[in-house]
């Protein structure tokens, strides 16, 4: 579910990045690395949660919540980024100290912001999932309400 939510996020700005930079000729290239991402980022937050990060404010309300484990999260997804972009850069024979200054910062903090934004609903809903109840969030959003009424 995680991926499938992230990578029907990721595979609408490719989207989106496709139309609106349709004359420079994005390649249908762009969805399969949105699909990767959405599977490698899936796999950050399983991480973070068996680490238990971002838990510092599961007792405040719901939002503040999930809004501060959108921002652990985008940050861990970040710092995955730089370390993902470092190895590429030595893969390709650049040098450690050379790999630290054609990292391009922007389109990493860019990246960042819309990741951010995408997970705030994401974990507002696996917020309510864990104040709720797995059963009782399932059936909430599954089930017809005369099922739940019996």
């Amino acid at each position: 579910m995680l991926t499938g939510y992230l990578a029907f996020f990721f595979c609408a700005l490719a989207t989106y990045s496709k139309l609106l930079l349709g004359e420079y000729g994005i390649p249908y290239f762009a969805y399969g690395t949105s699909l990767i991402n959405a599977v490698v980022i899936a796999k950050v937050i399983l991480i973070g949660d068996a680490l238990r990060a971002g838990t510092r404010y599961e007792g405040k309300a719901l939002f503040h919540s999930a809004v501060w484990k959108a921002l652990v999260f985008g940050c861990l997804v970040f710092a995955f980024h730089v370390v993902e972009e470092m190895i590429k850069l030595l893969i390709h024979g650049r040098r450690a100290i050379e790999t630290l200054h054609e990292i391009r910062l922007d389109d990493l903090l860019a990246r960042s912001v819309i990741i951010f934004c995408t997970f705030i609903p994401l974990f507002v809903f696996r917020e309510l999932r864990r104040v709720m109840g797995q059963d009782n969030f399932r059936a909430l959003f599954f089930h017809s309400q005369s099922k739940m009424n019996s």
